[in-house]
């Protein structure tokens, strides 16, 4: 059977934005990025007068995800689409990953969903898999439940703290669970 999925969103997870805006988080180093994505939020202004998007990431997370590619098949399931290989994959020390990429960005999702929901299960065509985003919830967990065929871990991620050490364990311990699955 396919081993599992491991979605990664940005920002929340890997780049914790709700934290103090002028108290980087421990462990985090600070990035000027200027993605196409933030680009396209200033519309008639020239590239070179965007100020650029900070960026906070923390090196380890690229070692401990590096450690889960033993188990999953990482996925960026992220606004960023592509530009996180370029962007955030280079920093964490991560190879080049597939993204999804999203038919309608920000758009209601069914249900009560999250928008990226319904295509992240369409993505995974049965597939198992674990999501780690700032913006899950309850509906998110019921639709994934009633509408995607394998094992799920929906990780909700405070967007002030980033990935820590109990979500990697807890994204460790699932993909253990699928036993001969993996």
């Amino acid at each position: 059977m396919s081993r599992p999925l491991l979605y990664l969103d940005v920002d929340g997870p890997l780049n914790p934005y709700a934290a103090k805006p002028h108290r980087r988080p421990f462990g985090y180093t600070t990035h000027r990025m200027k993605p196409e994505g933030w680009i396209a939020q200033h519309p008639g202004m020239p590239r070179t007068t965007v100020r650029p998007l900070r960026v906070w990431l923390n090196p380890d997370h690229g070692r401990r995800l590096r450690e889960l590619a033993g188990l999953y098949d990482l996925v960026w399931a992220t606004t960023w689409g592509r530009e996180a290989n370029v962007f955030i994959g280079p920093v964490l020390g991560l190879p080049e990953l597939p993204a999804v990429d999203w038919p309608v960005m920000h758009a209601a999702g069914p249900e009560e969903t999250f928008w990226k929901t319904r295509d992240l299960v369409a993505y995974a065509t049965g597939r198992p898999f674990a999501w780690v985003d700032d913006e899950l919830g309850d509906a998110d967990r019921a639709y994934v439940a009633a509408h995607h065929e394998g094992s799920a871990l929906l990780l909700r991620i405070d967007p002030r703290l980033g990935l820590l050490d109990p979500d990697f364990r807890a994204l460790d311990a699932f993909a253990r669970t699928l036993g001969g699955r993996t």
